[in-house]
Order: structure tokens, then sequence, then C-alpha cells
């Protein structure tokens, strides 16, 4: 791979394209999620290897309960075990996990296990890989608009952002959504205001790290202005 020339800081991405894929292939839409965790460990490997800070990848929004309760239980219980078994993994690749989302409706397994993997990987320094579990844009942002009242504080963009799930982020760089929707489904909505939106038609399942490559190269090209000439 060539040296991309100005890499991201902050990638996020919809990670979408999961259940579609299963049925093309004649699979249950939980085995598509299944493939999916595997595409995870490949893009956050990439993401170390050409000095990404921080990837956020949005994982099970606050719609997502309105689908069977086969699938949202299948999902939950992945979650279980995809974060336990990566835990010795990101430690030595010196990753630090995070999480964001509301965590209440959450089975209290799952909260857990994120709760001891936030702790035993909080040294890694390499790549902050933070999932969106229970997100929703919106909520969060009235939620935010809920505590800075409640504050006293001054209502300002400096105060606000210390009131979201991502108080400790930077702004995503880079938004990629992969399966050829072209929107941004209620994530990050606070957030991205000036992030560069890339839209690709592959499905999750089949995300390479070449092509991950080809967009960052994307993004090298463009010309980010924030509002100016």
């Amino acid at each position: 791979m060539d040296k991309i020339s100005s890499v991201p800081k902050h990638v996020a991405i919809i990670m979408d394209g999961n259940g579609r894929w299963a049925v093309e292939k004649g699979l249950k839409r939980i085995e598509g999620h299944r493939a999916g965790v595997k595409v995870v460990k490949k893009i956050v490997e990439a993401s170390v290897e050409v000095g990404v800070k921080y990837l956020t990848l949005y994982a099970f929004s606050t719609e997502n309960w309105k689908r069977s309760t086969e699938e949202v239980s299948f999902l939950l219980n992945l979650f279980v075990d995809a974060i336990q078994n990566y835990i010795p993994e990101l430690k030595e690749n010196s990753i630090k996990l995070n999480f964001i989302g509301d965590f209440s409706p959450l089975p209290m397994p799952l909260r857990k296990t994120m709760e001891y993997a936030i702790k035993e990987t909080e040294s890694g320094s390499k790549l902050v890989l933070t999932i969106a579990i229970n997100y929703g844009g919106r909520h969060e942002i009235v939620e935010a608009c809920k505590k800075i009242c409640k504050s006293g504080e001054d209502i300002n963009e400096t105060n606000f952002l210390k009131y979201l799930y991502t108080f400790n982020l930077p702004d995503p760089d880079l938004l990629i959504r992969t399966s050829g929707e072209m929107r941004i489904s209620n994530f990050l909505l606070f957030q991205i205001a000036y992030t560069e939106l890339y839209f690709t038609k592959t499905l999750w399942p089949d995300f390479t790290k070449e092509e991950f490559f080809k967009i960052l190269e994307d993004f090298s090209r463009r010309e980010r202005r924030f509002g100016g000439v």
C-alpha cells in the first residue's frame, strides 16, 4: 500500500448491509452479523496500520429494537461474545475500547462486559475504538440539552459539547456508510457538521481493507475549508 498523504484522525463508519448480504446468500440475517464482526477486526487493523487515531462504529441504533426479537437477542449476545474474545487482541495492539449510547436498556451481562472491556483496555494508545450501542443522535442531543439546562451553565457550543456522549472524542473527519444507502440514519448528528462523507455500495461483510484504503486516499485529495474560502 502506498503511503496516504493525509490520513483522517477520526473515521466513523455506519456498518450497513449485514442482513442483505445474508439474504442474498440464502442465509439467516444473523449470519450476516456474524460475518460483519470479522470485518470489524480487519478495519481496526487497517486503521492502526495507516495511523487513524479514532475509529467509531455504529453497531446498534435506538431504532434497531424494532427488528425481530430473534435478531435483537442474537445481536446483543454477539456483542458480549465479540467483546470478550477481542479483549486480548486489543490489549496486545494497544487499542482502547470505548462505548457511546444509552446503556440503560441493555441487558446486564452486556453492560458488565462493556465495563470490563473499558477497564482492561484503558491504557491503549494507538487507537481509540468506539462502539455505538443503543445510540441515537437525536436522543443524544435531547439528553445533552436536559443536562446543560440542569447544570446552570451558559448554553454555548463549548459547554454543550461536554454533555454529548462523544465529549472525549474529536469530531469525525470522515464518515463512511456501506451498502449503498445514502443517509445518515441518526448517527452523530451534531458531530458531523463538517465531516467528509463517503457512500459505498459494498455490503459491510464484503468491505475490505483495500477498499478502506482507497476511501482514505479519496479523503486525502479533498479540500476541507470548514466554511471558509
